[in-house]
């Protein structure tokens, strides 16, 4: 851990090199420079009529209502999994 303290400050008493001045600067430019992709008002409309059309049907038609169906019971008397009959055998 001293070695790793030494090295950051020998970086920290180091001057700061020539190519990075004006980074932010030439990033910023590059950025302002680059025009912004915007979607037109169609593409909009098409998304909300979309999820108008869904949000209907998925109201209009509901799914039949899903019932969970196990034989296995784990607080019950019968276990075919409890770790009684899986280590020593069905009783």
């Amino acid at each position: 851990m001293d070695d790793l303290d030494k090295v950051l400050k020998r970086l920290a008493n180091e001057p700061m090199p020539a190519s990075l001045d004006g980074v932010e600067a030439r990033v910023l430019a590059r950025i302002a420079a680059r025009p912004a992709v915007r979607a037109g008002m169609g593409v909009g409309a098409m998304t909300i009529a979309a999820a108008l059309v869904m949000g209907i049907f998925g109201a209009g038609f509901p799914a039949r209502e899903a019932r969970a169906v196990s034989v296995l019971s784990p607080l019950g008397p019968v276990s075919p999994l409890a770790p009684s009959n899986l280590l020593i055998g069905a009783p």
